[in-house]
């Protein structure tokens, strides 16, 4: 039965999204828990992509440290499926620390802005360039390696 689920998966998240973005009842609480339990079912199913939607929003938008705790979770299991949108939210979260289940740790935020990067996510980017650039989270001054991201940066 477990495969099947996560089979389905994807289809339940495809709906999910489709019903989390659309106007109708926008504001109904029922369509809100509703689709949350989409979400929930398409990320216990190991989807990376709903791993990442339902962490961010418990995470960034969750009730309470328990909540917030556990988008954490679902965000890792995200990142270290490669996505790179939780990877750089990973790397933030590793950077500040969050309550006792993520403690501040310099060498987790670095790989996981270091992975968001190479992916070509722009504010992991940016942020190693500042890293770089100012001596941050335990790296030296290396204004070689801070142009080096520099240059991947898309000129505006």
């Amino acid at each position: 039965m477990r495969w099947f689920n996560r089979l389905l998966a994807p289809v339940i998240f495809f709906i999910a999204y489709r019903l989390f973005r659309s106007s109708i009842n926008q504001k109904s609480i029922k369509k809100h828990d509703f689709v949350m339990k989409l979400f929930r079912f398409a990320a216990d199913n190991g989807h990376k992509r709903a791993l990442s939607v339902y962490g961010h929003l418990l995470h960034f938008r969750g009730d309470g440290a328990q909540n917030r705790i556990q988008g954490g979770i679902y965000l890792q299991q995200a990142a270290e499926k490669g996505d790179v949108k939780a990877q750089y939210q990973m790397g933030k979260i590793f950077e500040e620390g969050f309550e006792h289940y993520f403690q501040a740790d310099n060498s987790k935020a670095m790989a996981f802005y270091q992975q968001a990067a190479e992916q070509g996510h722009q504010l992991a980017i940016r942020r190693l360039v500042d890293i770089y650039e100012n001596g941050e989270l335990g790296q030296q001054v290396d204004s070689a390696v801070a142009d080096q991201w520099r240059r991947q940066q898309p000129e505006l």
